[in-house]
């Protein structure tokens, strides 16, 4: 039986509620939230091995920083309902859903990795729910260096799945592989892929390889931050240059020391180029837009 609000609230201390991250069990979808429900809305969207409590230090620099942050369980994960179809597509209009539901209008929407080609569909098909745009450690499209055939890739993970392995049995050494060399980070990006039931792995698995935005880049229109770890192996500093380079209105940034998980293996220098960016009174005229650059500091 899934938590209630209300058995939820025994976690949130009294007159430091903005602060503390409280769960959301509703259906369809299920989110973990901090900050004061009048704020700005920022929205968390994690990757294919993650889940809401993969967000924990941006609720707490958001929510301090008087936004009001809501990490998603992705459909099928954690406490939220299976989608009737695994595409990203159904899984856009399931954040559009989601999004619309908070009242708020446009969100800023952040995504990591496979919550990043989310937050890219979303941002092409309901660009009047994105208030501006955070891509992760992802891609503009599977196999974008022809380096990766979506059968081999596939099976590569499913394979464990099949001889009775679970994500939570995986978790330490899948995420270990694509973090950086001695990541302190490890328990807790394994704490959160340990939520996910393996039938909702294998269909996110098989929706990654459908993943292709490559020729529609230009057509996004919310401000964009790209965001990418020097040592991410999986969607490399080359995949986000691309990105940056193709959509108008964007900045890059690169998380020195980090791999795929970026924003659990350097946490503060993540925070400080997602608020900075947030921060910004005109996100349109930032200066290094349309491919410019910067990095972030160990």
């Amino acid at each position: 039986m899934r938590p209630t609000n209300a058995e939820h609230a025994e976690h949130v201390e009294p007159g430091n509620v903005d602060l503390v991250a409280r769960d959301r069990d509703e259906l369809p979808v299920a989110w973990r939230e901090a900050g004061p429900v009048g704020g700005e809305l920022v929205v968390l969207l994690h990757g294919l091995g993650g889940s809401r409590i993969a967000w924990e230090p941006q609720l707490a620099a958001l929510s301090a920083a008087g936004y009001r942050a809501a990490a998603w369980d992705m459909p099928g994960y954690g406490a939220s309902t299976p989608p009737p179809v695994w595409s990203f597509e159904a899984l856009a209009a399931d954040a559009a859903t989601w999004i619309s539901g908070f009242g708020s209008g446009a969100a800023h929407v952040v995504g990591l990795s496979m919550g990043g080609m989310v937050a890219l569909h979303l941002a092409l098909v309901e660009p009047t729910l994105v208030r501006s745009l955070v891509l992760s450690d992802t891609s503009p499209a599977f196999g974008f260096d022809g380096s990766a055939d979506a059968e081999t890739w596939i099976e590569a993970r499913l394979a464990p799945i099949r001889a009775g392995a679970t994500p939570a049995s995986m978790a330490t050494g899948v995420l270990g592989s694509i973090m950086a060399p001695a990541s302190t980070a490890v328990a807790d990006a394994a704490a959160a892929m340990a939520r996910i039931g393996p039938a909702a792995f294998e269909g996110a698995v098989g929706c990654v390889t459908s993943h292709d935005v490559r020729h529609r880049l230009a057509d996004i229109a919310a401000p964009t931050l790209v965001v990418v770890g020097e040592h991410d192996r999986e969607t490399p500093p080359s995949y986000a240059r691309h990105l940056a380079d193709a959509i108008p209105r964007s900045r890059y940034v690169e998380i020195a020391g980090a791999g795929h998980i970026s924003n659990l293996e350097r946490p503060e220098q993540f925070n400080t180029a997602l608020l900075d960016f947030l921060a910004f009174d005109d996100p349109a005229g930032l200066d290094d837009r349309a491919g410019g650059g910067g990095s972030a500091g160990a």
